[in-house]
C-alpha cells in the first residue's frame, strides 16, 4: 500500500483507514459544533456577556490556521504517518486541559489550542486520500468523509444541547477525548505512509520558498479561494446561529437543533449525489450545476428580509440550499485544486488549509461585525456577497478544468 500503487476498489480493507482519519476528523469538528450551544453556559459561568459567543468558534479557526503552514510540510519530510499519530495525541491531551481553565480569557487560549488539531486532518490526512486513491475513488472516499464529518455538526447542537442540560459543559470535553481516542488507535492500526522516506528529503529552509512558488501560482490560489468563499455563509450560520435563533428568534435549544437539521442535511444530500454522479458526469459538471442552488437560495434569504415576523423559515432554506451546492462542489474543488500545482502534496493541502481557514476566520468576524451592526440583515447581505462571489471565481476556473481534460482525453 505504498505510495506508488494506488486505491481503485473501495473494499471494506480499503476504507478502514479514511473511517479512522474520519473519526478524529469528526471529534475535532464536534469540539467546536458540541460547545457552540454550551458557549451560553460558559459565558454565564465566567460572568461576561455573549458576544464571546461567537469568539469561540472564531478562535478555534484561527488554532486551525495558526500551524497548518508546518504540519503539511512536517510530514512531506519526516512521513505522513508520526504526523498524524502526535496531532492525534496532542488534540486528546488538549481536551482534558480544559479541567484547568478558569477564566474566558484563558478558555479562548486553549480554544486556539484545541483549533490546532484542524492542522493534521487537511494538511496531513486529506494528503494521503488524494495520494493511496486513484482520482474517482479519491473524490468518493472524499465526499464520503465529508459526510461523517458533516454529522458532527447536526449532532453537535443537539448532543451539545441535550449534555448542557444534564452535566456540566466541561464534561462534553471527555466526550471528545474519547472519541479522539477510539479514532487515535484506529490511525495507529491502519494509516498507510505515502511519502518514500529513503528520497532525498528537501530542507525546511525551503519551505518559504516553496510557499511563495505556492502562492504567486495564480492558478492555484484563485482555485483555492473557491473553497473558503463558499464556505462562509454555512460557518458564519455554525458560528452566529445560537445567538439567531435562540436569543434573537426566542427559540428554545431544542429548537435550534431541530432548525439545524435542514442546513447540514442538505449538505449531506449534495455529497452523496457527488458520490453518484463521479462515474457518470465529467469532473466538474456538478460545480457548474452547484451555481443553481447557490442563486436560488440567495434570493430566497433576500426575500426573507422583506417578509414581517421573526420566523427563521426563510433564512433556514435560503442557508440549506448553498449547504446543498457547497456538497456538490466541495470533494471535486478540492481534488482540483490539489492537483493544480507540482510542488509536494503536503505543502499544497497546508496553503489550501491556510487560505480556507485564514479566509473563513475574517468571514465569520465580518459576519459577527454586520450582525452586531443590521442584526439578519447584515448576516444575509453577506451570505449573499459570498455566493456571488464563488460564482464568479469558480465558473471560470472549472471550465477552463473541464476544457484541457476534454482535450487529453481527446489527444489520448
Amino acid at each position: 500500500m505504498h505510495h506508488h500503487t494506488k486505491i481503485s476498489r473501495l473494499t471494506g480493507a480499503a476504507l478502514l483507514f479514511p473511517l479512522a482519519l474520519v473519526l478524529f476528523e469528526f471529534a475535532v469538528y464536534i469540539a467546536n459544533d458540541m460547545v457552540q450551544p454550551a458557549m451560553l453556559l460558559v459565558t454565564s459561568e465566567f460572568n461576561v456577556g455573549t458576544k464571546w459567543v461567537p469568539v469561540s468558534m472564531t478562535a478555534f479557526t484561527l488554532g486551525g490556521a495558526a500551524l497548518a503552514w508546518f504540519t503539511g510540510p512536517w510530514s512531506d519530510r519526516a512521513g505522513r504517518r508520526p504526523v498524524m499519530l502526535t496531532g492525534a495525541v496532542y488534540f486528546v491531551l488538549s481536551c482534558l486541559a480544559v479541567y484547568a481553565v478558569h477564566g474566558i480569557e484563558s478558555f479562548m487560549v486553549l480554544r486556539v489550542l484545541q483549533g490546532i488539531g484542524l492542522c493534521f486532518i487537511a494538511a496531513v490526512g486529506y494528503a494521503v486520500i488524494q495520494e493511496a486513491y486513484e482520482e474517482k475513488s479519491a473524490v468518493k472516499v472524499t465526499s464520503l468523509m465529508a459526510n461523517v464529518s458533516l454529522i458532527a455538526p447536526m449532532v453537535g447542537p443537539l448532543a451539545g444541547a441535550a449534555l448542557a442540560e444534564v452535566a456540566p459543559w466541561r464534561s462534553s470535553f471527555l466526550l471528545i477525548a474519547a472519541i479522539a481516542v477510539i479514532s487515535l488507535i484506529g490511525l495507529w492500526r491502519t494509516m498507510p505512509e505515502t511519502v518514500d522516506l529513503k528520497a532525498q528529503q528537501t530542507p525546511y529552509s525551503t519551505i518559504i520558498h516553496e510557499y511563495i512558488e505556492l502562492f504567486s501560482d495564480a492558478h492555484f490560489t484563485l482555485s483555492a479561494l473557491c473553497i473558503p468563499v463558499i464556505c462562509i455563509p454555512l460557518v458564519g450560520w455554525i458560528a452566529l446561529s445560537p445567538v439567531l435563533l435562540v436569543h434573537d428568534m426566542h427559540l428554545t435549544m431544542f429548537e435550534y437543533g431541530v432548525w439545524n437539521l435542514p442546513v447540514f442535511g442538505s449538505l449531506i444530500l449534495g455529497n452523496i449525489c457527488v458520490s453518484y454522479l463521479v462515474e457518470r458526469w465529467p469532473l466538474g459538471q456538478t460545480v457548474l450545476v452547484s451555481i443553481w442552488p447557490i442563486l436560488l437560495g440567495s434570493v430566497i434569504a433576500m426575500a426573507g428580509l422583506l417578509v414581517p415576523g421573526n420566523s427563521p423559515v426563510f433564512i433556514v432554506t435560503g442557508i440549506s440550499l448553498i449547504s446543498f451546492a457547497l456538497g456538490l462542489a466541495f470533494s471535486v474543488l478540492y481534488r482540483f485544486t490539489l492537483m493544480s500545482s507540482t510542488l509536494p502534496k503536503g505543502i499544497v493541502s497546508a496553503g489550501m488549509n491556510m487560505l480556507a481557514l485564514g479566509l473563513q476566520a475574517l468571514g465569520i468576524e465580518f459576519m459577527r461585525l454586520t450582525y452586531v451592526e443590521w442584526g439578519l440583515s447584515g448576516f444575509t447581505i453577506i451570505t449573499v456577497l459570498s455566493s456571488i462571489g464563488f460564482i464568479l471565481l469558480s465558473r471560470p476556473r472549472i471550465q477552463q478544468e473541464m476544457t484541457v481534460r476534454a482535450n487529453e482525453i481527446a489527444q489520448n
